[in-house]
């Protein structure tokens, strides 16, 4: 049987692994580097002409088998042409943005992005020249309508953060594509399983993969994967950047890897229980889950995605701040704090108007934010439950 018939489950378990490589090892060895020896000025030279050719080892901050083991695995599972690792979720932003763009450029930008993507479009790249214009995440093919003869990019987010609106990839790619700008996505909520971006249209996908595929809230990695036309641009802003990630990270993702399917369901799972039972509850307005059917992008969902992560938000009835920190302060299995991903549950009180300026965010109540981890789903809505008590009683 040939194992490009195997399922994504199946070979998530064996991507990038050689172990009769390394004398029968599972795991891939951790390599910690930065000189690497020649042995000849001949062979020095020879390398450094070919440095950001896939595979080759130069330096430490280039890669290392390490690396390679991690990046050729996430790109063959999301279905690009290759990837990279580098320090952070938000460094593969950025350092994926900056790879297109140059002074007098414009890009268009999602409302319902990542906070600190925003922050870094309103700084850096205004430092740099370059304009962003925001547009609404449900624009669908009418973003060819923002698109100028200096726009190089769309990037999108689906779902968009803490709003969880979905866009409609397939429709902003063929609009952008036909203007000749390209396509960056943050998948990180569905994750190289749940979406295959690439069958979408983009060109280039990001990933925090502080999240799901570390899995354990311990270390920070950022994953950029492109198409083969994107490559050559993103390693070479790599290098010029000095991105990289620590050996010791990339193998507590890669040790994530394996089990990150196992981890998904139970993530999809929980979290869907969880949101159901929110939808029951008199406090709650409404929840914002894609995977519910009552959810307005539950139909694009449905459509471009094969699964659900434990990532959602609920939007509470009218209610005082100093209800929500009753209800919050005590919870004893949610977690306060940023980030997801992990297998423990996280709360996050959030107000997306302060970060909205192309759509306005006029939410009937407070929202907060859920990642539901890997505990019993019936001891997290016990939890809640408890919560809701000190939130009326306040």
């Amino acid at each position: 049987m040939s194992k490009k018939n195997f399922s994504q489950e199946t070979k998530i378990t064996y991507l990038g692994r050689n172990p009769s490589d390394n004398h029968g090892v599972v795991n891939p060895p951790v390599y910690h580097a930065s000189t690497i020896l020649f042995n000849s000025v001949e062979e020095m030279e020879a390398r450094a002409a070919v440095k950001f050719e896939k595979g080759t080892i130069n330096y430490g901050r280039q890669g290392t088998p390490t690396v390679f083991s991690l990046e050729n695995a996430i790109a063959e599972l999301e279905g690009g042409y290759g990837a990279f690792c580098v320090s952070s979720g938000l460094g593969a932003i950025t350092t994926a943005i900056l790879s297109l763009v140059e002074s007098g450029d414009h890009i268009l930008v999602t409302d319902s992005v990542y906070a600190p993507t925003r922050m870094f479009c309103n700084d850096v790249l205004k430092r740099m020249g370059v304009e962003t214009t925001y547009y609404d995440p449900l624009i669908g093919k009418d973003i060819d309508t923002l698109i100028k003869p200096n726009t190089r990019l769309v990037f999108t987010e689906a779902p968009g953060s803490h709003s969880f609106e979905m866009q409609d990839i397939p429709a902003i790619s063929k609009a952008a594509h036909s203007k000749g700008a390209l396509v960056i996505m943050d998948n990180t909520w569905a994750t190289p399983l749940f979406c295959k971006s690439f069958e979408l249209g983009v060109d280039i996908s990001v990933h925090a993969g502080t999240k799901y595929v570390v899995g354990h809230s311990d270390a920070m990695l950022g994953l950029i994967i492109t198409t083969e036309e994107c490559y050559q641009k993103v390693k070479q802003t790599t290098f010029h950047l000095g991105q990289c990630s620590g050996p010791d990270d990339v193998y507590l993702a890669q040790r994530g890897l394996r089990t990150m399917a196992v981890r998904l369901k139970q993530h999809q799972e929980s979290g869907i229980k969880v949101a159901k039972w929110l939808q029951s509850r008199s406090e709650v307005s409404r929840v914002l889950h894609p995977a519910l059917p009552e959810d307005p992008g539950h139909e694009i969902w449905k459509r471009d995605m094969t699964g659900a992560t434990g990532l959602f938000s609920f939007i509470l009835n009218p209610t005082s701040k100093s209800a929500i920190n009753a209800m919050v302060n005590d919870l004893d299995l949610y977690g306060i704090g940023y980030s997801w991903g992990g297998y423990e549950s996280l709360i996050l009180p959030s107000d997306p108007s302060s970060i909205r300026t192309a759509t306005k965010w006029n939410a009937e109540g407070p929202l907060l934010r859920l990642h539901i981890g890997l505990e019993d789903p019936d001891d997290l809505i016990r939890d809640l439950e408890a919560g809701f008590e000190r939130m009326s009683a306040n």
